[in-house]
């Protein structure tokens, strides 16, 4: 069995026990009341203003889990089931959604790295695995088109490397914030904490998924 094949299904494996332990702990910590009563876009609000921001807006988009801060628009988006919640996990999630915010707000190297690939791998995601097919087929009459294809993938595989540490470190400052403004107590730290740490492991299983790809793409360039 090809290498990348064995990883590729090692990884996905993984992938779908981490993705199901995430959604039983956010299940879980989702029916855990936040101290005070504050629902997701009031923790939003107040983490941002502890550090400083007032131009960012916080609004609630559809979807479950579809968090993300856009950086662009400077909106701070948060789920249905985050925006209006009072839940433990509703605030963890947001408080990190702020962690990006905050990382913008200083230029954090590593989220200016990952905003200035985003065009580039917006179009080598959409046409990698086809230029890597073709490529493939044409191996042996022209490589080059081939190694092109490589070179896409890798520009996933790089944005997919360089996003971890802007995962983590988003995930540290938003309990760091939790702790120091002692909006939780140390359970339901602990709980936030655990809720972060399952996300994070998403972005891990997602860059080790695309190095097995690569791997496997590779090893058809060493085919007779």
């Amino acid at each position: 069995m090809n290498v990348g094949i064995f990883l590729f299904i090692i990884i996905a494996i993984a992938g779908m026990i981490v993705q199901a332990r995430l959604d039983s702990v956010f299940r879980k910590y989702s029916k855990v009341t936040f101290p005070g009563f504050l629902t997701g876009k009031d923790v939003a609000e107040k983490m941002l203003r502890d550090n400083g921001i007032r131009d960012v807006q916080v609004t609630s988009v559809r979807g479950r889990l579809t968090d993300h801060y856009n950086p662009v628009k400077k909106t701070l988006n948060l789920s249905e089931s985050v925006y209006g919640s009072t839940s433990v996990a509703a605030a963890a999630v947001a408080a990190h959604e702020c962690g990006h915010a905050v990382q913008h707000a200083e230029g954090y190297a590593w989220l200016k790295m990952r905003s200035a690939l985003v065009p580039i791998v917006n179009f080598s995601s959409m046409f990698a695995q086809i230029v890597l097919v073709i490529g493939i087929f044409l191996l042996n009459i022209f490589p080059p088109l081939f190694w092109i294809g490589i070179g896409m993938f890798a520009m996933v595989l790089l944005f997919s490397i360089i996003t971890l540490p802007v995962e983590y470190n988003a995930s540290r400052r938003a309990l760091v914030w939790l702790q120091a403004s002692n909006t939780l107590r140390p359970a339901e730290l602990e709980q936030a904490k655990e809720t972060l740490t399952w996300a994070a492991r998403t972005y891990l299983v997602a860059a080790l998924s695309a190095l097995a790809t690569l791997i496997y793409y590779l090893g058809f360039a060493r085919r007779d």
